[in-house]
C-alpha cells in the first residue's frame, strides 16, 4: 500500500483519486511514499528515507528545495494549467476596472452614506459619474508577456473581446504555440511589446532570468499610459520602479495580486490579496491532477509536468515487471544497468532513458521480477541516484 502525507487543505475531489484498496493517505502519515501540497514549505522539514515523490498543487514550487530533492532522486511535479481559467477570468477583471474607475466609483457612491433622500442622491451620483469615467478595451492592444497555459488563454480572451493581442515569449514550447491563436502577433522582444501595448499583463515563472524583468530600463519605453498587470510572480516586477514610472507620468496604472506596503494607497494601483488561483473549481482542478500524477508515478513510474526530472511515459508491457531508476546524467550509466541484467539472465522487453540537464531518468521493462541481488548491484552503479521495482 502506497502511503500519502497531505499539507494543508486538499480539495476533497483530489484526494478521492487515491483508491482505499492501495493507498492510505493523511496528514499525520508516518513513511509517506509521497507529499501532497499546496504551500507548505518544505525548507527545513526532515525528508522521510521513503519519500519518492512531491506533488503541489498549483504551478509555483519555490516551497520546495527543488535541486536537494532532485539529487535524492526524489520527482517534484506541480499543475500548470490546472489554474489557468481562474487566472485568465481576473485578468479579464482587472483590466476592466483599470479601464472604468469601477473601484473609485464604488468607493464614492458608499462615501455618499450621509445622504437619506434618494432624489438628492441620484442627483449628485449624475453630477459626479464623469469623475470615473473611463475607455473600452475593445480595439485596445493587449502585448501578453509568457504565452504559456494561461497566457495563450488570456490571448484567447483579449481576441473575442475585440482587442488586438501582441506576445513575447523567448521559450514558448512547441505545445503551447500549438495553443496559440494564429491573430496573435509574435514580437521578438520584451521592449518591442511594452512600447505598442495599452495592455500588458505578465505570465511567466520566477525565476533568476526573470527577477525584475520590469524595471527602471524596461518601463522607460512602455506606452505612455499603458495599463500594467501582474498576476504571475510578485518578483518579476521592481515595486520601486513601478512607483518612479507613475510618478513619472510614464506608466498610466498598475494592476496586481502582490500586495507591497509600498504600494497600498496610491490612487494608480489596484492591489488584490492573491487571489488569482482561489477558486473552488481551480483548487479542485489542481488537486486532482497532482493526485493523477502521484498515482501515475507511484504505479507506473511516468512522469508527467515534473519541475526536477524529464517528461517520460512508457506503456506497461503485458507479465512484466518494471524497474526505473533515477540517475546523474554522464554517459554510460545506462549501460553499466543494462550489463548486469544481462550477466543475471534479466531479459529487457521495452525501455526508454530521457534525461534533463543533470538528472536523468529511466523505465525498463522485463521478463520477470529481478532479485534482490540484481536491484542492489544496480543501485551501486556509479552516478545512480535511486532504484524502483514496480
Amino acid at each position: 500500500m502506497y502511503k500519502v502525507r497531505t499539507y494543508n487543505k486538499i480539495s476533497v475531489k483530489g484526494l478521492d483519486r487515491f483508491s482505499r484498496q492501495a493507498y492510505e493517505v493523511g496528514s499525520d502519515i508516518a513513511h509517506p511514499d509521497a507529499f501532497l501540497l499546496r504551500s507548505q514549505k518544505l525548507q527545513g522539514i526532515e525528508v522521510p528515507a521513503s519519500l519518492l515523490a512531491v506533488a503541489r498543487a498549483g504551478a509555483g514550487v519555490n516551497n520546495v528545495p527543488v535541486t536537494e530533492y532532485g539529487k535524492r532522486g526524489i520527482v517534484v511535479f506541480n499543475t500548470p494549467g490546472a489554474n489557468a481559467n481562474a487566472v485568465k477570468e481576473l485578468v479579464m477583471a482587472g483590466m476592466l476596472l483599470s479601464a472604468r474607475g469601477v473601484v473609485d466609483g464604488m468607493n464614492f457612491v458608499q462615501s455618499l452614506g450621509d445622504l437619506k433622500d434618494p432624489a438628492e442622491m441620484s442627483a449628485r451620483l449624475e453630477k459626479e459619474k464623469s469623475r470615473f469615467a473611463g475607455t473600452e478595451i475593445r480595439g485596445k492592444t493587449l502585448g501578453i508577456v509568457g504565452l504559456g497555459a494561461i497566457g495563450s488563454m488570456v490571448a484567447d480572451m483579449a481576441l473575442a473581446m475585440g482587442m488586438q493581442v501582441i506576445g513575447f515569449d523567448p521559450v514558448l514550447s512547441i505545445d503551447a504555440a500549438w495553443r496559440l491563436s494564429n491573430e496573435v502577433g509574435r514580437m521578438e522582444n520584451l521592449q518591442s511589446l511594452l512600447a505598442r501595448s495599452d495592455y500588458v499583463s505578465l505570465h511567466v515563472p520566477a525565476l533568476d532570468a526573470t527577477r525584475h524583468m520590469i524595471n527602471d530600463d524596461t518601463l522607460a519605453v512602455i506606452k505612455t499610459g499603458a495599463v500594467l498587470l501582474n498576476f504571475a510572480r510578485d518578483a518579476i516586477v521592481d515595486p520601486a520602479a513601478i512607483l518612479r514610472s507613475l510618478a513619472g507620468g510614464r506608466l498610466g496604472r498598475y494592476v496586481c495580486d502582490f500586495p507591497e506596503p509600498a504600494l497600498l494607497g496610491h490612487p494608480q494601483i489596484i492591489a488584490m490579496p492573491h487571489i488569482g488561483a482561489s477558486t473552488e473549481e481551480s483548487e479542485e482542478n489542481c488537486a486532482v491532477m497532482a493526485a493523477n500524477q502521484l498515482i501515475d508515478y507511484l504505479e507506473n513510474g511516468n512522469i508527467v509536468n515534473s519541475v526536477n526530472f524529464p517528461r517520460i511515459g512508457m506503456e506497461r508491457s503485458p507479465g512484466t515487471s518494471r524497474i526505473t531508476f533515477a540517475n546523474e546524467n554522464v554517459s554510460g550509466v545506462l549501460g553499466d544497468v543494462l550489463s548486469i541484467l544481462a550477466d543475471n539472465q534479466v531479459n529487457v522487453v521495452d525501455m526508454m532513458n530521457k534525461s534533463r540537464g543533470e538528472l536523468a531518468f529511466n523505465i525498463v521493462d522485463v521478463e520477470r521480477t529481478p532479485s534482490d541481488q540484481v536491484i542492489d548491484a544496480i543501485q551501486a552503479v556509479a552516478h545512480v541516484i535511486r532504484v524502483r521495482v514496480i
